[in-house]
């Protein structure tokens, strides 16, 4: 059962069937190596010759710029579309997606001037290049409004200080998207901008590489009297909050696509080990306990694919349903955290094995319940929102 009752016209459909074939014979072949080089200690990664045959593939393909413009030689695809893609890349735990990464994409289309689009995003849409984000900090928790990293005007420069953490890919980006705080007395109204911050500018020192849950790493970065022309200020100045909470709208709907991919993958596992197995006499697949729990992981399933697609096409009609996002963020998180939790227990002792991908899952969707907003900030939106309340 895909669900796949969601209404997708012809052309996105043939996208998200194309990527269901990319991610069946080329990236689930290469899960047994991602599996035993992370259970030996060597990270959650690809080798570079592993990484350089699936990008030809992916290219040659067409999977390269799905939602980047046009004229950068994109396919210029809707939200909606992309949820198909990430659903089909969620399903394997090798770490592969085609570039560019969508969230900072639709960050840098959104704010990059003239000379920036050049330099910054036509690369970066064409592939070319990678970039990272930088919000959190130190003591600041899920809220990116108390943020501390302070840039201030000197002449035509900033000149910019402060602690960031919990970034991803700064360790080896080309580009890092820094947010910092130009007026502290309007704060996230008025008083956040935006950055571009080459690799090994001096003053922008990364300090640490983090080890995460399932082999994966962030890192955390120091802030030292760093100078900046002043055209590296990203869109408008004090006004980068709603440009960058827009890219976490479009992470957190991707998040939601992934864990359609993640809990489809364990339900599919259940079903196919559930009748194999014979314990007591009878197989699994006839325990009530694992009809209910195929049940439910299959309504659950649906109704986030649904909750996924709806925001998808309300961010592509002009709307920000922010609510809805946080709704996906919490919701798509935990039913897959629950789905992966119960394939684990369906295959027993193997479920607690590193042969099984079901391990990097769970960790996967660990991380997730927590990076672009753990789910009590979000349930906070929800609420206040409902309730009327600041």
């Amino acid at each position: 059962m895909d669900g796949m009752s969601v209404a997708l016209s012809e052309e996105h459909r043939m996208i998200k069937d194309l990527v269901a074939r990319f991610v069946a014979d080329e990236l689930m072949p290469l899960e047994r190596a991602v599996l035993e080089r992370e259970a030996a200690g060597q990270g959650y990664s690809l080798t570079a010759e592993e990484k350089a045959k699936i990008d030809a593939k992916s290219r040659e393909l067409g999977l390269w710029g799905l939602d980047a413009p046009a004229e950068f030689g994109g396919s210029d695809l809707p939200v909606e579309a992309m949820v198909g893609v990430n659903e089909e890349l969620g399903r394997t735990v090798t770490p592969y997606t085609p570039p560019p990464d969508s969230p900072n994409l639709r960050m840098l289309m959104l704010t990059c001037n003239a000379e920036q689009r050049e330099r910054y995003l036509m690369p970066y849409a064409r592939g070319e290049t990678t970039s990272a984000i930088a919000i959190s900090e130190p003591g600041a928790g899920g809220d990116p409004a108390e943020m501390n990293t302070r840039a201030v005007r000197d002449g035509d420069d900033w000149v910019i200080n402060g602690r960031k953490i919990w970034v991803s890919r700064v360790g080896y980006a080309d580009f890092t998207i820094l947010m910092a705080v130009t007026d502290k007395s309007k704060g996230a109204r008025g008083g956040i901008s935006a950055f571009l911050v080459d690799k090994d500018t001096p003053g922008f020192n990364v300090l640490r590489r983090i080890p995460m849950l399932g082999g994966a790493y962030t890192y955390e970065i120091a802030i030292e009297d760093l100078r900046l022309e002043g055209w590296r200020l990203l869109g408008r100045e004090g006004y980068g909050f709603a440009p960058m909470q827009q890219r976490l709208s479009t992470r957190r709907v991707q998040i939601g696509a992934w864990c359609v991919g993640l809990a489809q993958r364990a339900l599919d596992m259940m079903v196919e080990y559930a009748p194999q197995r014979v314990t007591f006499g009878q197989p699994l697949s006839q325990r009530q306990a694992i009809q209910w729990w195929v049940a439910d992981a299959a309504t659950k399933i649906h109704a986030c694919r649904l909750m996924v697609y709806d925001a998808a096409r309300k961010i592509d009609q002009g709307t920000d349903p922010r609510v809805e996002v946080s709704m996906i963020k919490v919701y798509a998180t935990e039913m897959a955290w629950e789905i992966i939790d119960h394939a684990m227990q369906t295959f027993g002792g193997m479920g607690m094995t590193k042969e099984l991908p079901l391990q990097l899952m769970a960790n996967r969707v660990r991380l997730m319940r927590v990076y672009e907003g753990p789910s009590e900030v979000h349930r906070m939106v929800i609420a206040r929102k409902i309730l009327n309340v600041r």
